[in-house]
């Protein structure tokens, strides 16, 4: 199984191209912060190549750009090609199947009809009610 799930902030504006037969195709940079902290105490990023095809790769050229915040799902992809040194040279891009646009600003953004806010709870919704637990008797669980 090859797949993969990733959420970073790009690292440049995404890159539109069209192929020979006419189809899209969008590159761009993605950086992804690590888990954990590193022994100086800060967090390192990885830096990952995206490729984006067809309507989502014009759809990400149109409302992605460097620092936009992102969630893609893809495959890596692994190629090599031959430099004019004669050198071979090794690449590996993420192909996005998705590509979801968030935006961690919850004032709005900045209007370019991409982002996504979660409204804030108004004072007059009520709490929800909830069911009342029966309890169990531990010996006589089947565990």
């Amino acid at each position: 199984m090859n797949k993969v799930v990733l959420i970073g902030n790009l690292t440049r504006d995404p890159e539109l191209q069209t192929t020979n037969s006419g189809v899209s195709v969008c590159r761009f940079s993605l950086a992804v912060t690590r888990r954990f902290a590193n022994a100086d105490g800060g967090r390192e990023a990885d830096f990952l190549n995206i490729v984006v095809w067809r309507n989502q790769a014009e759809n990400c050229h149109k409302y992605l750009k460097k620092g936009s915040k992102c969630a893609v799902i893809g495959r890596i992809q692994t190629s090599s090609y031959d430099a004019p040194d004669g050198s071979k040279r090794y690449t590996t891009d993420i192909v996005a199947d998705e590509v979801e646009f968030i935006n961690n600003n919850r004032n709005g953004g900045d209007g370019d009809g991409a982002t996504y806010t979660n409204p804030e709870p108004t004072s007059s919704s009520k709490p929800k009610q909830t069911a009342e637990l029966e309890e169990i008797d531990d010996e006589s669980l089947p565990f």
